[in-house]
């Protein structure tokens, strides 16, 4: 269960994009569509991992993203009621927070509350939102980089009596050693690819059996149109994030990520990343800043931890900090549109899976953090070494030590959590907080200046 003990930050000092709220009801009114998919005579998938929504939308289904949920819950302090129910089962708080939260759901969905005053659902006054999640019909699991993900959904298979269908997809991780290996290319790139692909085509047989209606192609070519449109929209807005000020932050795209990452390809979504970028082209061209007094530019590499969304951008904001960019929006969620071709998506789309930021070897994971740290000119690096994932948490001391003796830049690291805010003690993250930004001001009254800025090219490394 969740606990809560951090202490009320100061006046707000952000400028939170518009958009947010355009975004806010777009993901409610997807939830709400969910939730009464089975009445309107729509089959429902539960899937975790990689973003399949393009493919479910041709099939004509319903989907559930079991990551996207649990965030939510956490986002809206709602998740008590799963953990709870996830606790009792047997799920210990170690695990991953987005997966004991999301079996949680399963629990709770396949217990019913059809007497709410016995059993888990009886133990906490606030578990409508957490037992809302219609049963699925089948489970597609499309997990990289994380043991835990891989076995998420064959866990929920057996909460359901394992009696539903589930196709698994197995993606190689990218370790980058071989001699022709580098970001997006080299042999293993290719086969790997490849390997992803076939098993899509697979998918796509799977799902005609579980429909009784063929694939739709020209709707997956469609739907994929348009996030192909929407995740170039995305790009250009991050890359005008590099201006100084700087127009909006970290925590403006955390707000953006559900959109992306799982809401259908239609017109919608190309709107709504238009509007985002179009706000933040109207602040560039008019020096408006993502908060007030920028002194620092920092980097954030961690999940985000979604109980403490709004407190982590007011702590930051409150120090003339603008957390900029970060492993979990630049590495993520569509972001190669140039690799999808819209005439045949399939292997854009088995790609940008395997590009997962846990599915990454050391070398990959240095050189796009230190790319991202010189190009948008970061003083200091934020590492959130998130308790349950330890597929997140385990290469940040080789990234933090390598931007130190590569770019001179300094970092930090606080725990906390993606769903779970009882590991996150604000206090630690304050302090040294402070110290960093402290030794920042030392550094520049000095001249140390770091490298990060000056124009050096990150190259691949050797």
């Amino acid at each position: 269960m969740t606990t809560t003990t951090t202490t009320t930050p100061a006046r707000d000092q952000t400028n939170r994009l518009t958009m947010t709220r355009t975004g806010s009801k777009m993901i409610a009114d997807y939830w709400e569509d969910l939730f009464v998919a089975r009445e309107n005579g729509k089959k429902i998938v539960w899937y975790n991992g990689g973003a399949l929504n393009p493919m479910f939308q041709a099939a004509g289904l319903a989907w559930c993203h079991g990551e996207a949920f649990a965030a939510r819950l956490a986002a809206q302090q709602l998740e008590g009621p799963a953990q709870l129910a996830g606790a009792e089962y047997g799920y210990n708080s170690e695990l991953c927070s987005y997966s004991r939260t999301h079996l949680g759901c399963a629990v709770l969905t396949v217990q019913g509350s059809d007497d709410p005053q016995t059993g888990v659902v009886g133990l906490h006054d606030r578990v409508d939102l957490a037992s809302k999640l219609p049963s699925p019909d089948f489970f597609v699991n499309n997990y990289a980089g994380c043991s835990t993900g891989q076995q998420w959904d064959e866990v929920s298979f057996r909460i359901f009596g394992k009696d539903l269908p589930i196709f698994n997809i197995s993606h190689p991780f990218l370790w980058g050693n071989k001699p022709d290996a580098g970001y997006l290319r080299g042999e293993e790139w290719d086969s790997a690819s490849q390997y992803v692909r076939g098993q899509l085509v697979e998918l796509i047989d799977f799902m005609e059996t579980q429909t009784g209606e063929p694939f739709d192609y020209d709707k997956l070519n469609e739907s994929m149109t348009y996030i192909k449109r929407a995740a170039e929209l995305r790009q250009e807005g991050l890359e005008l994030c590099k201006a100084k000020p700087a127009p909006a932050t970290f925590w403006d795209w955390i707000a953006c990520i559900a959109p992306i990452n799982f809401l259908p390809g239609d017109q919608a979504l190309v709107d709504y990343f238009q509007g985002v970028k179009d706000e933040i082209q109207h602040r560039v061209d008019n020096g408006i800043s993502g908060i007030e007094n920028e002194k620092y530019r920092l980097y954030f590499d961690g999940i985000m931890n979604w109980n403490k969304l709004g407190f982590l951008s007011r702590r930051f904001a409150e120090h003339g900090a603008a957390v900029l960019a970060g492993r979990y929006i630049q590495n993520a969620f569509w972001q190669e549109p140039q690799l999808i071709d819209t005439s045949d998506p399939l292997l854009g789309m088995a790609q940008h899976y395997l590009l997962c930021p846990t599915n990454h070897g050391s070398k990959t994971l240095d050189y796009l953090t230190l790319k991202d740290t010189a190009d948008y000119d970061i003083d200091g690096l934020v590492f959130h070494a998130t308790r349950t994932c330890r597929a997140f948490t385990g290469p940040q001391r080789l990234l933090a030590k390598s931007a130190r003796d590569n770019l001179g830049v300094p970092s930090i690291f606080f725990e906390g959590d993606v769903a779970d805010a009882s590991f996150y003690k604000d206090e630690i993250l304050e302090s040294r907080l402070v110290a960093m930004l402290e030794a920042i001001d030392v550094a520049r009254e000095r001249g140390d200046h770091k490298v990060a800025g000056s124009g050096a090219e990150v190259a691949w490394p050797s």
